[in-house]
């Protein structure tokens, strides 16, 4: 990498540094990865801000999400909310306790399936819902603001094949 200068971030640094300790490493990937981790974690932060101001955590934003996403009335049950949020199902038990507590979600028996329950989205839930993703929307697209919608749709579609060839 080349000599330090005034537009080097934080990465740039670091792989200079790791750059003069191993200098037989290509380090380019680096470049990349090192900053979508620190965007990551910048997103991590601002999410949980955006999901707060609606009275929200991260988990619970996730679970009633993916009931909003789908069309009224607004249900799966347990285990279709199980993959849409990627946790377990011990998780999944508690979190609906949780938000049935809250009055956000209610439970239901399946009608297909006497044995199973269906999980619905309450009024309440979906506003608060709501709310936590119009909070984000407005903060991303603040983040975003220093990018064209050119880039950003440039840079979409880059983290788009990037995701796509790492599945």
């Amino acid at each position: 990498m080349s000599e330090r200068s005034d537009r080097d971030d934080e990465v740039d640094l670091i792989i200079d540094a790791w750059s003069r300790r191993l200098p037989d490493v290509d380090f380019t990937p680096l470049d990349v990865m090192s900053r979508l981790r620190r965007v990551s974690n910048r997103l991590g932060r601002l999410r949980a801000t955006a999901f707060s101001g609606a009275g929200l955590a991260v988990w619970e934003f996730d679970v009633l999400a993916a009931l909003r996403r789908e069309e009224p009335p607004h249900e799966l049950n347990p285990a279709q909310l199980i993959e849409a949020t990627m946790i377990g199902s011990a998780a999944m038990t508690n979190r609906l306790d949780n938000l049935s507590r809250r009055g956000l979600v209610e439970r239901r028996p399946n009608p297909r399936d006497g044995r199973s329950v269906l999980v619905r989205l309450t009024p309440e839930g979906a506003t608060r819902v709501d709310d936590a993703m119009r909070r984000l929307a407005e903060r991303e697209a603040v983040e975003l603001r220093g990018l064209s919608r050119e880039e950003q749709a440039t840079l979409a579609g880059l983290l788009r094949r990037l995701v796509q060839d790492s599945e």
